[in-house]
């Protein structure tokens, strides 16, 4: 399911951005990246240095992503992009440079020029990072209706299929909401904490057994010391480093989401 929601985020990544998806699988995606966006990844300053000065025809690359190793055509040819992979966290840092908020309406159809009121929802999309020697990376999207209050899990899911416009459409208006946007922020981080601190406390039991072993190695090397030497605080400071288990959230983004009238499920 992880990688799955990776497969969701790449695909509105590169179609916000300009980028076409020629090819999408469950397995790959293949983007035809915008020149914006192949300057910024693909970190070949000197081609587009000589491009503009010679006046020539600019052609953007063409990527292909991994997704589902495992499903994968035998003969793809492509980068395998998963959580924690260096590529996915320049992906999420020019995400955040490249704009961290949007606002969008849907688009509907009024009938009779009858107005239609559309539902504030605020979207906040989270990282939570679960790290010692080893890390876990998990992308949460959650949408909190701003009338009623009912909070949203997977919320990209459930919006990825509409029509949505930066502009309200004809005929529509936005009901006021009950709820501040600074006090829906506050709630759904609050979801984005309680989630991390749910997490199952096995992997940092585990990771702080490994850390206890290596401490017992680090003291029988050490042993026959009356004093310890400087060397030795600073492996024992170097373990705690590597092993120590911390969660670290991240919020990538967010937006406003102006909806017809609805409860998800």
């Amino acid at each position: 399911m992880q990688q799955q929601h990776l497969h969701n985020f790449l695909e509105r990544y590169f179609e916000a951005n300009d980028s076409p998806v020629i090819e999408s699988t469950p397995s790959h995606l293949t983007v035809q990246l915008s020149i914006e966006l192949d300057k910024r990844l693909m970190n070949r300053p000197f081609y587009w240095h000589y491009l503009e000065k010679t006046g020539g025809t600019p052609q953007p690359a063409q990527l292909t992503f991994i997704t589902n190793q495992e499903n994968a055509p035998e003969d793809i040819k492509g980068e395998l992009i998963h959580f924690g992979a260096p590529r996915l966290h320049q992906l999420f840092e020019s995400t955040r440079e490249l704009g961290g908020f949007i606002r969008l309406y849907e688009q509907v159809n009024a009938l009779g020029n009858k107005s239609i009121p559309l539902q504030p929802w605020l979207c906040l999309n989270a990282k939570v990072s679960f790290q010692c020697d080893r890390k876990k990376e998990v992308l949460l999207s959650l949408g909190l209706n701003l009338i009623h209050g009912q909070i949203v899990p997977n919320f990209y899911d459930h919006i990825k299929d509409k029509s949505l416009t930066p502009k309200i459409p004809d005929f529509c208006f936005n009901l006021s909401p009950l709820i501040t946007p600074k006090s829906g922020i506050l709630r759904l981080q609050k979801m984005v904490q309680t989630y991390a601190e749910n997490e199952d406390p096995t992997w940092a039991n585990e990771a702080i057994k490994r850390w206890e072993a290596d401490l017992t190695l680090l003291e029988a090397f050490y042993e026959e010391y009356e004093e310890k030497p400087e060397s030795y605080e600073l492996e024992k400071e170097a373990l705690k480093e590597q092993y120590e288990p911390r969660i670290h959230v991240e919020i990538v983004n967010g937006g406003m989401f102006y909806l017809q009238q609805q409860v998800f499920q």
